[in-house]
């Protein structure tokens, strides 16, 4: 995670459960010692809550923002998502439902409302996190969103479940930045043609393409396709983005 740099403040970090009908929702709770100047919903790719993400939520609180990061196969058993690896995991993604995944954000927003005392509230999320991300930027709950390689569309293997792509609702985003690799085999350019036609005219939406970079190029530095000025570039990026 050496790509996005601690910020100036100390920060603190707690695990909490939010109860959302018959499910009980994982969440990491960060936040700075001092007053939050914002909030940031974060959904991690698709291995879920793990130490790779808890050291994410604690930099960018270190930032000035309170961050609340869930669980996205909360309604798995326990033991099934301790033990599942991205293959299992990928199988899992066909059984989600858009109505369980974009109610959690929203909780997680609320719990940084009136937990944290923040007015305004981002998205952020990486891979299947930015999938959503991007259809939780048309929720009406969040003001900014950002979506690293987030897929425009649902991917063969989800398809048949609750499941529905961005690109139908992306027209009514929030502020919105999207951020792709040209050589990511997961979404095709036209995708990303199909999203900025989508945002035509959208003055406050954004798309930036890497020439060359692949799939999770950002968040995790143990890929073989991190690209670290990139991803340290994308994050400064990122965190005006939330920030502004």
């Amino acid at each position: 995670m050496a790509a996005l740099r601690n910020g100036s403040e100390d920060t603190s970090l707690e695990r909490r459960v939010l109860v959302r009908g018959d499910a009980t929702v994982p969440v990491v709770h960060a936040r700075p010692d001092g007053m939050p100047r914002a909030g940031v919903v974060l959904h991690p790719d698709i291995l879920g809550i793990r130490p790779l993400f808890d050291d994410m939520a604690e930099r960018i609180a270190s930032h000035g923002f309170s961050v609340a990061m869930i669980e996205p196969f909360a309604r798995r058993p326990e033991a099934e998502r301790a033990a599942g690896d991205a293959g299992a995991r990928m199988g899992w993604a066909a059984s989600l439902e858009d109505d369980d995944v974009l109610g959690d954000l929203s909780a997680a927003a609320d719990l940084l409302v009136v937990e944290d005392d923040v007015t305004s509230v981002g998205v952020l999320g990486f891979c299947m996190g930015g999938h959503f991300a991007l259809k939780a930027a048309a929720t009406d709950r969040f003001d900014r969103a950002v979506a690293f390689y987030g897929m425009p569309r649902v991917p063969p293997m989800w398809e048949g479940g609750g499941l529905r792509a961005p690109l139908d609702t992306a027209a009514d985003v929030c502020a919105t930045l999207a951020i792709f690799g040209s050589a990511d085999a997961m979404i095709p350019m036209a995708d990303v043609d199909a999203l900025r036609a989508a945002w035509a005219g959208r003055a406050d939406c954004e798309i930036i393409v890497i020439e060359g970079a692949d799939h999770g190029f950002v968040h995790d530095p143990d890929r073989p396709a991190h690209r670290p000025d990139d991803a340290a570039a994308l994050w400064d990026r990122t965190l005006a983005w939330l920030g502004a």
